[in-house]
């Protein structure tokens, strides 16, 4: 290569290379705007020749962001409330609802599972966005309206989790049994 390919697209330019002086402006012009306004983008507009700038920051701003209170009304005032005043109350009833929680947490934290690190989700059910929140709302309200029996909650949680490829919690044999054994009561209920 000669040295001429390695200067400055101008001196190019004068030499009469393939580079036009109106396209290298054009593009230092882009780099130039660039670089000096934060949060737009520019446009090259393909009919006209013009540049146009996108405000990134307006349009984004126009957008909804997940809502930090709308969250804990959900959470909080729904998911929680809905399930403590409906779900079976008692020491007997313990494991069927530690049950159905994991499998609530583990659609709430999007597959993670306290059995996939040693006791630790690595993960925060409230933090979950809201449409996943919105969904786990949706279906706790429907079982209360048509069922409200504990095992046709489990079912309705753990297809959820299948249809959506995240597994669930693996547990000790005693527990697998009575998980395995709600599983069947709720395909008979």
């Amino acid at each position: 290569m000669a040295d001429e390919d390695f200067k400055q697209p101008e001196q190019q330019a004068k030499k009469g290379t393939d580079v036009q002086p109106d396209v290298n402006a054009e593009r230092m012009e882009l780099l130039r705007r660039a670089s000096e306004i934060k949060g737009k983008q520019l446009r090259l507009d393909l009919s006209g020749g013009g540049l146009e700038e996108i405000d990134e920051l307006r349009q984004t701003l126009g957008k909804s962001f997940e809502d930090p209170e709308q969250k804990w009304q959900i959470y909080y005032k729904g998911i929680q409330n809905i399930l403590l005043k409906n779900l079976p109350k008692g020491k007997e009833f313990e494991e069927a609802r530690r049950i159905i929680y994991d499998e609530k947490l583990v659609f709430l934290n999007l597959g993670k599972k306290k059995s996939d690190g040693n006791g630790v989700r690595g993960s925060d059910s409230r933090m979950t966005f809201q449409p996943v929140m919105n969904e786990m709302l949706d279906l706790i309200v429907k079982w209360v309206s048509e069922s409200q029996n504990p095992f046709t909650l489990y079912k309705m949680l753990y297809e959820l989790n299948e249809k959506h490829g995240y597994g669930h919690e693996v547990y000790d044999s005693t527990t697998q049994n009575f998980a395995n054994a709600m599983r069947k009561l709720s395909e008979d209920a």
